[in-house]
């Protein structure tokens, strides 16, 4: 399992009965976690003690209990900084497990500066979120185009770009569907050195164009290595979806990237380490290629 376990600023301080008890900065929280099936005493004190609380309904979704807590805050990860805040279905605008794939690809990055200090590296990052992979990549030197289909967390995106010293970096910020985004690059001859792709299980496009992951993730791929130059350096997915295991990414990419290009071709489970206990909570998967 690749581990997150550079943060300060951020732990999973205790996990028990479908819920883990997070410390976010200055603030605790309590989210429900679906991987926690055991029961275990909440004995920590932040189990009572918590600033928020996201509670499932039985009838699916759920709603947050605020004691104390900011509309929004802010945390660190070494120099990068992020802008959270609770919203919809418990999310906080941040995967913290997702820095340990940011320490992988920001290594690639530097190296190949290192190796060639006048290369341009781009990257593209697709369903990019608030922008976390963005803004790792471009902090070790990359040129990044943003994509995402929400105006809303494009914005975000922008926000931590800011907050991360990143105002004048090379960031491209684009509101688009993911599919017809890449289909336009590859039209225009555009070419990158790297792709990142965080696909949800099911959503919508911002002309309502509809994605579920199970019948739409190879073909993107497939799609996607068309606008990669001839040498790459990396490509990246990411997944959250029950049902897609590490060996699946891994089969994925090896059909469409190690047949290409060589290189090779990793996968496995991200996780966090849990405080109270020594455990490492999954907290999804992730494959690798590289050359």
């Amino acid at each position: 399992m690749w581990i997150a376990d550079g943060w300060k600023d951020y732990e999973v301080i205790d996990a028990s009965q479908g819920e883990k008890l997070e410390r976010w900065g200055d603030y605790i929280l309590v989210r429900p976690d679906p991987q926690v099936l055991w029961d275990t005493p909440k004995v920590e004190k932040g189990w009572k003690k918590r600033n928020g609380h996201y509670h499932r309904s039985s009838k699916g979704g759920g709603e947050w209990e605020f004691f104390d807590l900011p509309k929004q805050w802010k945390i660190n990860y070494k120099d990068l900084t992020f802008n959270l805040q609770p919203f919809n279905f418990k999310h906080t605008g941040l995967f913290p497990e997702q820095a340990a794939n940011w320490e992988w690809f920001g290594n690639k990055i530097r190296e190949m500066k290192k190796q060639e200090p006048d290369r341009e590296i781009k990257v593209l990052n697709l369903f990019a979120y608030t922008g976390g992979a963005t803004i790792a990549a471009a902090k070790a030197g990359a040129f990044v185009t943003h994509v995402d289909a929400s105006k809303g967390m494009v914005t975000w995106a922008k926000e931590n770009a800011t907050l991360s010293g990143l105002d004048d970096a090379p960031i491209r910020y684009i509101v688009d569907d993911c599919v017809k985004f890449v289909e336009r690059e590859i039209r225009r001859g555009s070419r990158y050195d790297a792709v990142i792709m965080d696909p949800p299980s099911y959503g919508r496009g911002p002309k309502g164009e509809i994605w579920k992951i199970e019948e739409s993730i190879h073909p993107f791929v497939k799609l996607s290595t068309q606008v990669l130059k001839e040498s790459p350096l990396f490509f990246l997915i990411n997944s959250y979806t029950t049902g897609l295991q590490p060996a699946v990414l891994a089969y994925l990419l090896g059909i469409e990237l190690t047949s290409k290009f060589g290189g090779k071709v990793e996968a496995d489970e991200i996780g966090l380490p849990v405080t109270s206990n020594g455990l490492v909570l999954p907290c999804g998967a992730s494959g690798r290629w590289s050359k």
